[in-house]
């Protein structure tokens, strides 16, 4: 077993000390239980407000944790609790299949009225987003601009943790194959929908860019009649509040439709399967509990509350389900579960559980899992009934469980078995002797691929061939392990957090990416990689191009004087004391005009007048962590925070001025984007993430005064703004769903969101002299659109 809370033994940006890129351990902070991913899923949760998700959240992947190290892993990710939201989810909600019982969604009036309120229940959160991207995809009422993609298409020499480098994409989190052509996949991506290829991976097509959601956490075959496939929306990884149900294609993958969407709505998806000795019954397993259905999906039944990971039926007739109180199976088609005895089962609630039958003699399973403490346990049966504990890959990092785990069994071979974690084994089984493989990260004799793994399935026909899909994209392998090659050439599904622009090109673009690194876009659909790691915000100096900023998670910060060319990045974080709060990705800023200032937000300001050569320290007047940014010229900063709070800072007399507090728009509300006019900074404009009440404000006198500008908005967090310095009065925002513009100052807003794909939009900027409008998502990559007029084709 890892110690969760011990260093991690890679570096700062995600990559193992001594590989290219590579940082060593400079500014290293031990990391969390749960691992950066469940730093990043708490993050989230608290900026728009919904506390009581976080600590579940915290609760599932860490069991056992306790109250009080629970509020402390929370105050890791997001800041000390007075400077946090509150959490506006526990106002009293409609009893749902999460308390253990059936119950519908509630109508849309009645959950837009919730959300407004503040109570951030997952069931009314799905349904508002069910609701706004159903009107984001109806054609507008007017002709004009369409948004197209940017990419990336691919990104060559994305990371391993090997010696080899890959082509990656963003993250997937279910693989199906079609068992009559194995030419045929569809691949689900955690946010951005789901894809179809015929050619084995060569090239790919998205197939529910307009659904109601594109959060995809499971994908299944009917193996009866191949041509019906269902999808479960909301990934339970990460995205489970997105989930609006099941869909179906009856045309292999190509189109979808609803099926259902009770008991599901605002639940993650984590497996799905079809039973093959049972026509129409179909098994699945949510964040929410184990379900059956025997109409092919069309209605469901609550077996057991409570999360269930893996679903596992066979050619027996038997099942098996791998939950957080246990491994059950049933003989019935899933009507009865009966709980399996296993022998040194750890300590429960399970962190993370996965089961898998061998197909070749069903005789034969296994049994994966991470217990409450984190100590990983293998089982295997034989016979049909006896379960054996057997021993586990040497230097297995067990850290993430609860977000990357799978297990998969050879198709022709009962005695071998694959196992994903952080990285993929392979054992194998030679009379009673098990020797083990790590497949994915290889120092000699193969390919290695990206780490965190979440899927995995076989080409029908073609045992040795094994896809993998993980935080970097999808992978196949021709011999079982040991090569490997990237199908993320035509997928599309970068998650982009922020996005930089040099103003003076019209074809170049930085963007940080979850756990893909830092990349960059010169024109061509293929992007460039040019830094390692989980990256973060990134900025570019107005004046001087050449001079670019990227961030890493924590306050780690690195320049480049070569536009960010890969190996010329060197180190610039500020001097930060040991403790001090920071959000995973802090906010970071240069100049809107001329200058070198470049400001960076943790647990305080720090700011620079010379591209971060050196630093001053700026504490917050009251407790604070910085979350938004704004450097209208080199002599003006504007900083907002978790809490709602706005702080000014000039430079005057040789000196930057103490933080200064504006007067607040909204107390207790995360700020996630600030704007401020160069020619007027006395017009201001926020944006908050947090929902319940107004989401953009506008001033007209400094931060004196706010008026809200929200009417006309869907109810959902909006993440940035940009204004049009043509005309002040017109301004875009993106939200979660879609972007939005106004033309008369925030008075009223309509969708600007024609052929855009539902995801999630962190971050827009707008090229004021080509005059477009770049946004960056979840994972969808990059679009744009003209904000002036159509584009051809």
């Amino acid at each position: 077993m890892q110690d969760p809370t011990a260093p991690d033994d890679r570096g700062p940006d995600g990559t193992p000390d001594g590989t290219p890129g590579g940082r060593g351990t400079r500014g290293r902070r031990p990391r969390p239980p749960g691992g950066k991913a469940l730093t990043r899923l708490v993050q989230e949760l608290e900026r728009t407000g919904r506390g009581r998700q976080a600590a579940a959240a915290v609760d599932r992947a860490v069991p056992g944790l306790g109250g009080s190290r629970r509020q402390e892993l929370i105050t890791e990710a997001v800041g000390p609790p007075e400077v946090r939201p509150p959490a506006r989810d526990r106002a009293p909600r409609p009893p749902t299949a999460q308390d253990g019982r059936e119950a519908g969604a509630p109508p849309p009036r009645e959950a837009a009225e919730r959300v407004r309120a503040g109570a951030a229940d997952a069931e009314s959160l799905a349904v508002v987003y069910r609701e706004t991207a159903e009107r984001l995809a109806e054609p507008p009422r007017t002709p004009g601009p369409v948004w197209r993609s940017l990419g990336p298409w691919t990104v060559p020499g994305g990371q391993t943790y090997g010696l080899s480098r890959v082509n990656v994409s963003g993250r997937i989190s279910a693989i199906a194959v079609d068992p009559r052509n194995g030419a045929h996949l569809l691949a689900g991506a955690a946010g951005g929908g789901i894809w179809e290829s015929t050619d084995r991976g060569a090239s790919w097509a998205p197939r529910t860019d307009d659904a109601a959601t594109l959060t995809t956490g499971a994908l299944a075959f009917d193996p009866a009649a191949p041509g019906t496939v269902l999808a479960g929306t909301g990934e339970g990884n990460a995205w489970s509040w997105l989930g609006t149900g099941v869909i179906r294609s009856t045309d292999g993958g190509t189109t979808w439709a609803p099926l259902c969407t009770d008991p599901f709505t605002g639940q993650g998806f984590y497996d799905l399967a079809f039973d093959p000795t049972r026509p129409g019954t179909v098994l699945a397993g949510t964040t929410a509990g184990l379900y059956g259905s025997a109409d092919g999906g069309a209605s469901w039944t609550l077996r057991r509350a409570g999360a269930t990971w893996s679903v596992a039926p066979s050619a027996n007739g038997e099942a098996l389900a791998a939950r957080s109180d246990g491994l059950f199976r049933s003989a019935d088609g899933g009507a009865v579960w009966l709980p399996v005895t296993l022998p040194t089962r750890g300590s429960l609630p399970y962190a993370r559980f996965a089961a898998a039958v061998a197909p070749s003699d069903p005789g034969v399973a296994y049994a994966w899992a991470a217990d409450a403490d984190h100590v990983a346990r293998l089982w295997r049966r034989s016979g049909g009934t006896a379960w054996a504990r057997i021993p586990v890959p040497p230097g297995l990092d067990t850290g993430q469980a609860w977000y990357d785990w799978f297990v998969g069994v050879a198709p022709d071979r009962a005695d071998q078995v694959y196992l994903g974690a952080v990285d993929v084994y392979r054992g194998d089984r030679t009379g009673t002797t098990w020797s083990w493989q790590d497949v994915s990260t290889r120092e000699t004799g193969g390919d290695s691929i990206h780490p965190d793994q979440h899927a995995v399935a076989f080409e029908p026909g073609a045992p040795g061939v094994v896809y993998v899909g993980n935080d970097g994209g999808l992978f196949r392998s021709p011999d079982r392990g040991v090569h490997w090659e990237d199908l993320n050439h035509g997928l599309v599904i970068g998650e982009f957090e922020y996005l930089a622009q040099d103003h003076a090109s019209d074809t170049w673009l930085l963007g940080g990416t979850q756990d893909n690194g830092t990349n960059r876009w010169t024109g061509s659909p293929s992007w460039t990689h040019v830094q390692d790691g989980d990256g973060g915000d990134c900025a570019v100096n107005r004046h001087d191009p050449r001079t670019v900023f990227h961030t890493f998670y924590d306050m780690s910060l690195e320049r480049s004087r070569s536009r960010g060319d890969f190996g010329t990045w060197t180190e610039v974080s500020p001097p930060v004391p040991a403790g001090e709060a920071t959000l995973f990705y802090p906010p970071l800023e240069t100049s809107a005009t001329a200058g070198r200032t470049v400001a960076f937000g943790g647990g305080a300001l720090y700011v620079s007048r010379d591209d971060a050569g050196s630093w001053k320290r700026l504490p917050f007047p009251a407790p604070g962590v910085g979350s938004a940014m704004y450097v209208p010229h080199a002599d003006e900063v504007l900083v907002g925070t978790t809490r709602g709070r706005l702080y000014r800072t000039r430079w005057q007399g040789g000196a930057w001025s103490p933080l200064t507090a504006l007067a607040t728009p909204r107390a207790d509300a995360w700020v996630s984007d600030i704007h401020v006019d160069p020619a007027d900074t006395d017009r201001i404009w926020v944006t908050h993430s947090t929902i319940g009440g107004g989401r953009i404000w506008h001033s007209a006198d400094g931060g004196a005064t706010w008026d809200d500008r929200s009417a006309g908005l869907p109810p959902l967090p909006l993440n940035a703004v940009e204004v049009d310095p043509l005309d002040r009065d017109r301004l875009w925002v993106a939200a979660d769903l879609g972007v939005y513009r106004s033309t008369d100052a925030g008075a009223g807003w309509e969708p600007f969101a024609d052929r855009l794909p539902n995801a999630l939009v962190g971050d827009i900027v707008l090229h004021p002299s080509a005059r477009l409008l770049r946004a960056g998502t979840r994972n969808r990559g990059v679009w744009e659109i003209p904000v002036d007029g159509p584009v051809d084709g």
